[in-house]
């Protein structure tokens, strides 16, 4: 990152509004997530909400994801689910039919009709998830409460619905809107957002437990006594030098990248004839970038979410199917499978092979292989000992393929570090509900996010003030 340009670009107006515009569209996100669904009695289903999260993973991992939406009943609790669902399947589409994939390849005009598909595919998944989370809140979470929405009328109910599938879309307007009017990603920068509201509640809670002193203080050196928890203090200290690794190593997996020389040959434009020119053709070690954990968490929800619902509906021929979706697939606490240890890991094996699999599958999308080789080709282009054509699209399809299974299963442990780190201290502290499975996914989805908008206000910061070196 060119710093220096950067902060010379902030002089530039373009540049002033296009960063003004992502900071007033994430203000406007985090005020909508404060409007709650009208419905009554507010603050005891606050109440009800707040016991629910802190007893399961599901919802916590949830709560997360939309940036407290879930804690309040926010209109926006559903948020960008639908969208990603939506992106998925169409994505999954495209590969699958071939007149859809045609229509990926012609250009701008097939790509927007395609993410007009997208938009309204996300409609009627945003009004089935809206359902499924007041059923499973009023079933499961407000069950045996008489006061709670004991006088909730069904138009109630449906306008309930109906506010939280206008804020998920509202939400994915939102997030376009700052895609093409601001800088990098909108969709990544709101879920950026969302999990980074959530800091200053853990960092409270986090503060709250280390200045505990109930139960010991901590001695340096018999000298004196520091106002802190000895054991908090200790797991606390751990815990933040392996955040700083894993920081440094998703910065560096995020950064790398393989040089290919592209070699031109001699081409005349009007006067002037040009020859010997070579330029570099960057491919990253995970091209997909933060993608691929977002669809894995994405795509891991669903049978958890499933699970819940038919939980809900009390039918006891459902309540084994439930009770194995909930337990397989949703970020396991080792304290909870003390008489089955084997459950503990297959949602971490499941996420891992998902990270990958997502990994390969939207590397597919994002680098074409074959339109690459082609552009090349007709611009004259070509790698040194690789003959044009399809002789140079199987070299960058064997390069690319060789670069993301290293980086696929990279991405893959640091995603399942934070469960290790959780059983470990089960065995070893007996501290559980750590939810640093949460963390964890949160800490991918930050840095990477992060490093992303970095490169577009860079690339943007360059365009600008690219008169300033002329």
């Amino acid at each position: 990152m060119n710093w220096r340009i950067i902060f010379k670009s902030l002089k530039n107006r373009d540049m002033q509004k296009r960063l003004l515009i992502v900071l007033m569209l994430i203000v406007a996100y985090r005020l909508l997530a404060h409007v709650p669904v009208p419905l009554t009695e507010p603050t005891k289903l606050k109440e009800v909400l707040t016991s629910f999260l802190t007893s399961s993973d599901f919802g916590g991992f949830l709560n997360l994801l939309s940036g407290g939406a879930l804690s309040r009943l926010s209109i926006v609790l559903v948020g960008l689910s639908p969208f990603i669902t939506a992106s998925i399947i169409s994505q999954l589409m495209t590969r699958a039919i071939p007149k859809l994939e045609q229509l990926h390849q012609d250009g701008e005009t097939g790509r927007r009709k395609i993410n007009q598909w997208t938009r309204i595919m996300t409609v009627p998944l945003a009004v089935i998830q809206s359902i499924a989370f007041i059923y499973i809140l009023r079933q499961s979470v407000l069950a045996g409460n008489t006061t709670v929405l004991s006088n909730t009328s069904i138009m109630e109910w449906i306008i309930a619905i109906t506010a939280m599938t206008a804020g998920s879309v509202l939400l994915m307007w939102i997030g376009e809107l700052m895609t093409e009017q601001g800088v990098g990603n909108g969709i990544s920068l709101l879920i950026f957002a969302g999990i980074v509201a959530q800091l200053p509640s853990t960092l409270s809670t986090i503060g709250t437990s280390l200045f505990d002193v109930s139960k010991g203080s901590l001695s340096v050196f018999g000298w004196f006594n520091l106002p802190v928890n000895p054991t908090i203090f200790w797991i606390t200290l751990a815990l933040l030098t392996v955040s700083l690794f894993t920081l440094y190593i998703l910065v560096k997996i995020n950064e790398a990248q393989r040089i290919i020389i592209v070699n031109y040959a001699k081409r005349v434009q009007g006067n002037s004839a040009y020859s010997g020119i070579k330029s570099v053709l960057p491919v990253k070690l995970i091209v997909a970038g933060v993608i691929p954990v977002i669809f894995a968490v994405a795509f891991l929800s669903l049978p958890a979410f499933v699970g819940q619902v038919l939980k809900a509906t009390e039918n006891p021929s459902y309540r084994q199917v439930a009770d194995h979706l909930i337990t397989w697939f949703q970020a396991p606490n080792p304290g909870n499978f003390t008489g089955d240890t084997a459950q503990a890991f297959i949602y971490p094996a499941i996420y891992f092979l998902l990270v990958i699999l997502f990994t390969y599958f939207y590397t597919g999308i994002a680098f074409n292989s074959k339109e690459i080789a082609e552009n090349l080709q007709k611009q004259g282009g070509f790698i040194e000992g690789v003959r044009p054509g399809g002789q140079t699209e199987e070299y960058l399809k064997k390069t690319v393929n060789r670069l993301q299974l290293f980086g696929s299963v990279v991405l893959g442990i640091i995603a399942i570090m934070p469960f290790a780190i959780e059983y470990l201290l089960y065995n070893f502290t007996g501290i559980q509900n750590a939810n640093l499975a949460i963390g964890g996914t949160g800490l991918l989805i930050v840095v990477s996010v992060g490093l992303e908008s970095l490169r577009q206000i860079n690339s943007r910061a360059l365009m600008v003030t690219y008169d300033d070196y002329k």
